[in-house]
């Protein structure tokens, strides 16, 4: 879908209140590492990831919120101008009623302001930006809200307290919880709208699916009692590969690239998908090593950083390259202002 009027005017993120290393992690299932002879660091070795977010008893309603608020203090936005809030996290504070409806009541947004939930895995925020890009393309709004705020410490500490309490682990059965891990905890807010000043301009946008995938990465459970089991392998060699068919189709206007941005995965993720599309991995930017895998918050808290940090230049082209459990992939051009 190519876009003519969408622009991405602010963003902003909310970090974690601590950073929990990989070495606490290991340092925790110490134990269960010395009864299968597990080398110690094989976290940081295996992915790149020497840390990752944890926060103190917030919900994913106050982490977006805080993100939002971070976002109207720097930019010159105010909250009277939102026509639309998306809450794209995969941590919600619960089934009913919405989450966005929290952040809408705490951010004290407009009454006719429309809220609502997207859930789209670790593809959410760039789900709901296209959604947003279709309706201020259309005239229906003019500034649309999309908040995250993903919360990893309860999946972390169920994980470690799951793996400490079951002798019954063998090498090959804890494989499908080694990626609770990577995961991360972090809040990012952007305003997707109409405004030429702007930091960047939302040209174009690709998405694709292997639905057939679907079980490799499931979730469930309540804040308090998260699990997930995850077939890594499988769902990265799948998932790179409907990354390279979505990329085919995406590139054929065969761009100057200036910067990539995909999934924080960790480095043989990258590694395998910057080979598997022929990609310059010297433009990649990632987050990863600090923040570990965010979900629906690690590329658009990447986009956050290196915008803070003045790492773009006018005219720059930055493919956004997300890939989410499902199997679903979305790809995004931006020019930098």
């Amino acid at each position: 879908m190519n876009y003519s009027q969408v622009y991405l005017e602010a963003i902003s993120h909310c970090d974690p209140d601590h950073f929990l290393t990989s070495e606490q992690i290991e340092n925790d299932l110490s134990e269960m590492y010395h009864r299968l002879k597990l080398p110690f660091g094989r976290i940081e070795m295996q992915t790149g990831i020497q840390s990752r977010g944890v926060y103190d008893n917030k919900m994913p309603s106050d982490i977006a919120t805080q993100a939002a608020l971070n976002l109207f203090e720097t930019s010159e936005i105010k909250k009277e101008e939102v026509d639309l809030l998306i809450f794209a996290s995969v941590c919600r504070d619960f089934l009913e009623p919405s989450t966005a409806s929290v952040v809408h009541s705490q951010l004290g947004l407009r009454s006719d302001c429309l809220s609502f939930d997207l859930s789209n895995a670790c593809l959410g925020m760039l789900s709901a930006i296209e959604i947003a890009a279709h309706g201020i393309e259309s005239g229906a709004y003019r500034k649309v809200l999309i908040v995250t705020g993903e919360n990893a410490t309860p999946l972390i500490h169920n994980t470690i307290e799951t793996l400490r309490n079951d002798p019954s682990f063998t090498r090959k059965t804890i494989k499908k919880y080694f990626a609770n891990f990577t995961i991360g905890s972090a809040g990012v807010a952007m305003i997707i709208g109409n405004s030429e000043n702007s930091l960047a301009q939302i040209k174009k946008s690709q998405s694709l699916s292997d639905t057939s995938a679907h079980k490799l990465c499931q979730g469930s459970g309540d804040m308090n009692a998260l699990v997930m089991e995850t077939e890594s392998e499988e769902l990265k060699e799948r998932g790179v590969a409907l990354a390279r068919e979505n990329w085919l189709k995406f590139n054929q206007e065969n761009i100057e690239w200036n910067k990539f941005i995909c999934h924080q995965v960790g480095i043989h993720h990258r590694e395998y998908l910057y080979h598997s599309l022929e990609l310059d991995q010297q433009k990649d930017l990632s987050s990863f090593e600090r923040y570990g895998n965010t979900g629906s918050a690690a590329l658009p808290i990447t986009l956050s950083l290196a915008s803070q940090n003045a790492q773009f230049q006018s005219g720059d082209n930055i493919a956004l390259l997300g890939i989410g459990s499902g199997l679903h992939t979305s790809m995004m051009r931006l020019i930098w202002n």
